[in-house]
Parts: structure tokens; sequence; C-alpha cells
């Protein structure tokens, strides 16, 4: 690998490292402001649980959670970006190297032989997502850890146009009831994704989830559906650990699209309480700058 992929690899490395380590300074705000809010006796002995985790974790360099997920990185570059392929080449080294020295669990299992491949690499991991914008020259990357537990009350299904945004919140609500204690919750944010097709919803839920909290819907209506479902899902009860208590969910970001005349698709992706997620600005000399994380990032 040439300077510049080196100098790229380091920069990746110490960003997966970050995401893995602390927590965005957007979701350690509603963090605290949830554990302010929580009156049950045992969310207050699981908050305090956490908080001490969040601190042992960032003073010790390592990672907040033993489950550090499956790292899904969501790439732009920008046209007038120069090193696309070296950067793409990078981070692939640099989830080999951050699996190597703990900062992620060794989490790529293949189907069909059941084995794990020990670096989190594999036919399609670390998963890359790109696309490229016109009129910029700087790479945007996106990165969530995305784990087991806050995984599990994913889903998506078509729904009867018919039946509209009603059976939208009917199903939305269903699934969280019935698996949102699984998730290891409370959940930070409930990313759902609206549009013609399962694929394009499953894309849209997950860029509602990686939207920063306290950003909501332009759309006044969407914005309204969104609080609605906040309150919903919190009468639930579900409570952090699913033990009970006030609250089952930090946010509800929705985002949305056209649908089909005959279809209208839904998906949720759900996260844990340590939605582990962060943004990279890569400029062409190497300068960079991490948006998600005021004290930058850690030396690993």
């Amino acid at each position: 690998m040439n300077s510049a992929g080196n100098a790229l690899e380091d920069l990746v490395y110490r960003f997966i490292a970050t995401v893995a380590v602390v927590l965005p300074d957007d979701v350690s705000n509603k963090l605290l402001e949830l554990a302010r809010m929580e009156n049950s006796p045992y969310g207050k002995i699981i908050y305090n649980a956490v908080l001490r985790n969040n601190e042992l974790a960032r003073s010790r360099k390592l990672p907040l959670c033993q489950d550090t997920g499956t790292p899904e990185f969501q790439v732009a570059f920008g046209e007038g970006f120069k090193h696309k392929e070296e950067l793409l080449a990078a981070i692939r080294k640099a989830v080999a190297k951050a699996t190597l020295n703990g900062f992620l669990r060794p989490n790529a299992v293949d189907p069909v032989y059941n084995k794990n491949t020990g670096d989190n690499m594999g036919r399609i991991l670390p998963w890359i997502d790109v696309e490229l914008v016109p009129r910029s020259s700087d790479a945007v990357v996106q990165l969530y850890l995305a784990g087991g537990g806050s995984t599990r009350a994913s889903g998506a299904v078509v729904v009867d146009p018919a039946d509209g945004w009603e059976g939208v919140f009917r199903f939305i609500l269903e699934l969280i009831a019935e698996k949102g204690m699984y998730t290891c919750p409370p959940l930070m944010v409930l990313g759902v994704g609206v549009g013609p097709t399962i694929s394009i919803a499953t894309r849209l839920s997950k860029k509602a989830l990686l939207r920063p909290l306290g950003a909501r819907s332009p759309d006044p209506w969407v914005s309204e559906m969104e609080l609605a479902l906040e309150k919903a899902i919190n009468k639930l009860g579900i409570g952090p650990q699913g033990l009970g208590g006030a609250g089952s969910v930090g946010e509800v970001h929705i985002e949305y699209g056209e649908r089909h005349p005959a279809s209208m698709a839904v998906a949720v992706t759900t996260s844990c309480w340590a939605l582990r997620k962060g943004q990279l600005i890569i400029r062409n000399d190497y300068s960079f700058d991490v948006t998600t994380h005021r004290g930058g990032l850690i030396d690993a």
C-alpha cells in the first residue's frame, strides 16, 4: 500500500476504534436525558451501570459492548475526491486491523459452513455502500456497528395501501411489543422507512436510524407521526433492559419516498441503547473532521 493508503488506513482504523469505544455526542446526551426521566428503581440501577460502563470504556480504551456488531459503512464520494480506490482498500484493511487489536469482535460467520472468518472479512463484509456526490471533493464516511441484539426487532412488510399509515403504525407497534425487549433497550433510535419496495424501505430505515437525534423530519405531518409513535412505544413500558420503566425508545425517525400504487412497503431498523455510529469527512489533503464526536478520534 502506498503512503496515501497507509494514511487513510490509519485514519479509518482510529475512526473504527472511536465508534466502538465512545458514544457519539447526540446519543450520549439522549442517554443522560432518559436516565434523568426514569423513575423505576430497576431502571435507575441499569442507567447507573450503563453510564459507569461508558466511563470505563473511554478511560481504558475498550469497546463499550462485548458485541461490537457488524461494521456497516456508507461512503459518499465527491466527484473530485482523488483517493476513492485507496479509501475502499483502507476500510477493509482497517476493519481487519481493528479486529486483530480487539476494537472489533470477530462477528462474521459463514452461514453455509457455520465458520467464523476471524477478522470480520468475508464475501460481503465489511459492508460498504457507495454513492457519488456531484460538485464535491470530499469523502463522507458513515459507520454503524450493528449489534446482534439490537437488530433482533428489525423487520419489514408490505402493507395494503388501503390501510395507509394506520397499517404502518400498527405494524411498528406490534413488532416492538413482541420483540423490543430483546434489543437491549431502551431503543435509542427506531428507524422507519416507507417506500415502494422492501429493499428501498429498508435503505430508508437505515438512513432514518443514522439521522442525528433531535433532528425531526422536515415534513410537519411526518414529524407528528414520529412523536405519536414514540408516545405509543413508551406506553408499552418495556423500559431499560426490558425490566419496565418510563423510557422504551429515545426517538423514532421516519424517512419516506413515493410508494407503488399497489403496495406500501415499511421497514424498521432498531438499535440498542448503545447506538454506535460516526461520521468522518476526509479531504484530498488527508485533513479530516469527525462530526459526531466532539472529542475527536482516540489514539488507538
